[in-house]
């Protein structure tokens, strides 16, 4: 196994004080779901890995709120926490039901929803959702503190844009108007602990004529960087919806998988999947058989 010394600073200021000065051989944990058990596993990637900043127990950074028209989650949030949370419940009640499905009860009540970001797997359960939120995060480093959309910390799989010194302390997104409709669907190897094959977040609202006003498709694991399917949204997006038009927003989603990915040994699998599982979404959020 890999030997390290365990750092544990008092601050998130420290933290990243921290991370300046050991540079690449540093690394952050918070609940340690992945990292420990890559570590354990003597993973290469982590073979110079000399520091592991414990922040974990920083409370600064453990809350999920309302501010205003938006919902703030700090970083350190576990993902029971935000399955229990009547905040999230209310306002993004999809966000909740992909979080329950990570891993066991034990492992949700270690990880962390900043963890879960930081990891940058393809494969995360509550990153579609908040994609489809549109939501931003909040980085902290040494030179001060930015807030940019969720979608810009990816650089790949595994892979972030997040500086050396930095660190994720929050993510905000903005209310769901009421009358909005979400849903998560998961297709994965087992019912239970099981890490997805694919993914989908979607948001739909309908106006009092019966045309959808807002409509935001998220599927996971299928880019190497989480995205909306503009393409597959504007196929709903001013109309009245019927189970075509939800065929037709599937399909697109699976044509833009190729066109981003390429035809690969899975892609057999994959394209079919991903039409299915991003048909039952819009069907079961905007009750069209």
């Amino acid at each position: 196994m890999f030997k390290y010394d365990y750092l544990r600073p008092a601050s998130v200021k420290e933290a990243c004080e921290l991370l300046a000065l050991h540079g690449d051989s540093a690394k952050v944990i918070a609940g340690g779901t992945d990292l420990m058990v890559q570590i354990r596993d003597e993973d290469k990637k982590w073979a110079n890995i000399k520091y592991i900043i414990d922040i974990g127990h920083l409370k600064e950074m453990k809350y999920i709120k309302e501010d205003g028209d938006s919902i703030c989650i700090g970083a350190l949030s576990s993902h029971t926490d935000i399955v229990k949370s009547k905040i999230l419940q209310k306002y993004a009640p999809f966000f909740c039901e992909a979080s329950s499905t990570v891993g066991s009860p034990q492992i949700r009540n270690m990880g962390t929803i900043g963890g879960s970001i930081g990891n940058a797997s393809p494969a995360s359960d509550p990153v579609p959702p908040l994609i489809a939120l549109d939501a931003e995060v909040k980085v902290v480093g040494t030179s001060g503190e930015r807030t940019v959309l969720l979608k810009s910390i990816f650089a790949n799989s595994y892979k972030t844009t997040l500086k050396v010194d930095e660190i994720i302390t929050e993510i905000s997104f903005k209310k769901m108007p009421t009358e909005a409709k979400s849903v998560f669907l998961k297709l994965g190897r087992r019912k239970a602990l099981a890490i997805s094959r694919m993914n989908v977040g979607v948001i739909v609202v309908v106006d009092s004529m019966g045309f959808v006003s807002d409509v935001r498709i998220a599927p996971g694991c299928i880019f190497a960087v989480p995205d909306r399917v503009k393409i597959a949204e504007d196929v709903l997006l001013g109309k009245v919806p019927t189970r075509e038009l939800l065929v037709e927003a599937g399909k697109k989603v699976s044509e833009e998988m190729i066109n981003r990915t390429g035809i690969r040994p899975s892609t057999e699998f994959k394209k079919p999947a991903i039409e299915s599982l991003t048909t039952r979404a819009l069907s079961q959020a905007l009750e069209v058989e």
